[in-house]
């Protein structure tokens, strides 16, 4: 399979995209000028285009008969001042869901994975006859607060769009610019985030008997919470409870009648989710009951699906990798405990996925002793090349695993 290369106008036109990409974050599920801007381009390249899930924009390249193959790029910024110091750099800004103006930043590199897909979907249009079949290209919004796959797949997203035998999927991660890495089975964890209230009964410091402490309450089922990995959870099973904020009272000689904390989970394998949520649930609930709490509230707050690399997709994608990069520079990983809502689009089809990771940095940024700049970092800047081209060879040589002639 020949994977066809950029040309020079088209590697300028994606780094032109990618700088204008970069400058110009926008919120989850408030990606409206980046939609506007999808939207034209791909009118500009001849693609039929229409939205789903709010700001989200699907492709549809029909070009013979052939498979159907989908491809997914995530569109949201993130609330995080930039401070990369390049000319290009975001001075954009947009306010959270409670009204609050933030700076908003390309802190996880979905600009990339805009540019890359949109630049492969040039590439594989120059080149039709090298392949056959159907492309849907999905450009998703709201990937950071995993709102975006399910709300095009509750949108007919695969009512609207053809439905693919396999979906793609890649993001830019901080290892060295022009490698690529996987996993097979597992690739990224399952998130649960939740928000807990604990209501107490206020009063004064000084008449302690006459309240139910909700700090002293929070803390306990804080301190408990953290033996449920330690105690619970196959030592051979990978799982990690976080703590990540905590909140009650205004004044030291008053007991507030509630708290909040909220909480976060990260596993690998449905059972042991189940294991974890289920034990979280009865201790945050049994501690209310010991300290005499009128109640406990248990908010979900966001949930990330399952990112399954399925075996026999994967090694077909690696083998295309390998013969187009060498087999040195594409590396199989342990699963990572980070997450993605990437999953939710194949499953919602029951068909298999593959979402692989691409280089960001310079072997010199890789060696200096100062941090590793990483993803939802103020200072997180890829290099352009080779990352944004191996995206973008990446992306096609995937494609055309499927689709090539």
């Amino acid at each position: 399979m020949s994977v066809p290369t950029l040309t020079e106008a088209q590697t300028e036109t994606l780094h032109r995209t990618y700088r204008h990409l970069h400058q110009h974050p926008e919120l989850s599920m408030q990606e409206h000028r980046t939609a506007e801007f999808i939207e034209n381009r791909l009118a500009e390249l001849g693609v039929e285009s229409f939205r789903c899930g709010g700001t989200g924009v699907v492709g549809v390249i029909r070009n013979g008969d052939g498979p159907v193959v989908a491809f997914r790029a995530d569109t949201d910024g993130l609330p995080l001042q930039e401070d990369t110091a390049l000319e290009y750099a975001s001075t954009a800004t947009g306010n959270l869901p409670d009204g609050t103006e933030v700076p908003v930043m390309h802190g996880c590199g979905h600009d990339t994975h805009i540019a890359c897909l949109l630049s492969a979907t040039e590439v594989l249009l120059s080149a039709r006859d090298t392949w056959a079949g159907t492309l849907v290209l999905i450009f998703q919004p709201g990937e950071e607060t995993a709102a975006g796959a399910r709300a095009m797949v509750d949108d007919g997203l695969w009512d609207k769009a053809p439905v693919p035998e396999v979906v793609f999927g890649q993001h830019v991660m901080p290892v060295e610019s022009g490698t690529l890495t996987y996993s097979v089975g597992d690739a990224l964890a399952m998130s649960d985030s939740w928000k807990v209230t604990v209501r107490g009964k206020g009063g004064h410091g000084s008449q302690p008997q006459d309240c139910v402490d909700p700090i002293v309450l929070g803390a306990f089922m804080v301190t408990r919470i953290q033996s449920v990995v330690a105690r619970e959870v196959d030592p051979r099973e990978s799982a990690v409870v976080t703590v990540g904020s905590f909140h009650g009272g205004l004044k030291e000689n008053i007991i507030p009648a509630a708290t909040e904390f909220t909480l976060n989970v990260r596993s690998l394998d449905p059972a042991t989710r189940d294991v974890v949520l289920g034990a979280l649930r009865r201790i945050i609930m049994a501690e209310a009951q010991a300290s005499g709490a009128p109640e406990e509230v248990i908010e979900e707050l966001s949930h990330f699906p399952r990112t399954f690399n399925d075996p026999a997709a994967t090694a077909e994608v690696v083998r295309g990798f390998e013969a187009e990069f060498g087999a040195d520079r594409v590396v199989e990983s342990a699963p990572l405990m980070g997450s993605e809502d990437f999953g939710a689009l194949a499953e919602a089809i029951g068909v298999p996925s593959v979402f692989w990771m691409f280089g960001a940095h310079d072997r010199g940024v890789l060696d200096s002793q100062e941090p590793t700049p990483v993803n939802h970092s103020p200072f997180f800047a890829p290099v352009e090349e080779p990352t944004l081209s191996t995206g973008v060879r990446a992306a096609t040589t995937a494609i055309l695993s499927r689709l090539g002639n």
